[in-house]
């Protein structure tokens, strides 16, 4: 079987808001197929997804649960491209991060929202911190500099499961960042424009709850893997 392109992959919990409107904004000429991999939305997500053109699967809950279940879901693919349903994201940069892979000089490639425009209150200041940190924690560690711990990325999909990823929460970007660092994966920051998101209330930046079980997340994401 020949190898389809590219598959997005959209990990969404009560997106209904603004899943229509991000299936459809994501260029047909780029992308192959579209999987949403739901976590159990109470919303309706499902639904307003598959009629905007997606495809959807059952993930369970966990974002990188479902992030993992849309790569398995994306079959015979080559590349994959991860991204949020919220809005934030601008499917137009889907061509910006997959070109670089496409034509065989990078392995992996991820968007900046640090080094791109962002609309203003699209992203707090803790969160920039958050990336900026992170990177320089790896550059240190294995000689990569990341500036973002993006959600908006794309890889090829055998390279990415030969990372051996095991988080199934918050912490599944920066695992893939770590491991794609140490394996010496040829590695792309490019900078994308980041809004605010369209609708519904964010699951890490929206109450300080999120906040303090996403970045504990992260903190033993970055651990474990690092002592590994």
């Amino acid at each position: 079987m020949t190898p389809v392109g590219v598959v997005v992959v959209i990990p969404t919990l009560n997106e209904a808001a603004s899943i229509g409107a991000v299936v459809a904004a994501i260029p047909r000429a780029v992308v192959d197929r579209i999987i949403v991999a739901d976590g159990g939305s109470t919303d309706g997500t499902a639904e307003v997804a598959r009629a905007a053109g997606a495809e959807i699967i059952a993930a369970g809950r966990g974002y990188g649960r479902a992030c993992l279940a849309g790569a398995k879901a994306g079959g015979e693919t080559d590349i994959i491209v991860f991204m949020d349903g919220d809005g934030a994201d601008d499917p137009a940069a889907i061509a910006a991060l997959t070109a670089p892979i496409r034509s065989g000089a990078y392995d992996f490639v991820i968007g900046s929202r640090a080094r791109g425009e962002r609309e203003p209150g699209s992203m707090a200041g803790h969160q920039l911190f958050a990336g900026f940190a992170a990177g320089a924690l790896i550059k240190l560690l294995y000689g990569v500099r990341y500036t973002d711990m993006c959600a908006f990325r794309a890889i090829r999909r055998d390279t990415l499961f030969k990372l051996g990823m095991r988080e199934l929460t918050y912490g599944w970007n920066l695992e893939m960042q770590m491991r794609a660092a140490r394996t010496g994966l040829r590695v792309l920051e490019v900078p994308v424009a980041y809004r605010r998101r369209s609708g519904g209330q964010s699951k890490v930046a929206g109450n300080l709850r999120g906040s303090i079980t996403a970045g504990s997340r992260i903190v033993a994401t970055f651990a474990r893997v690092a002592l590994k």
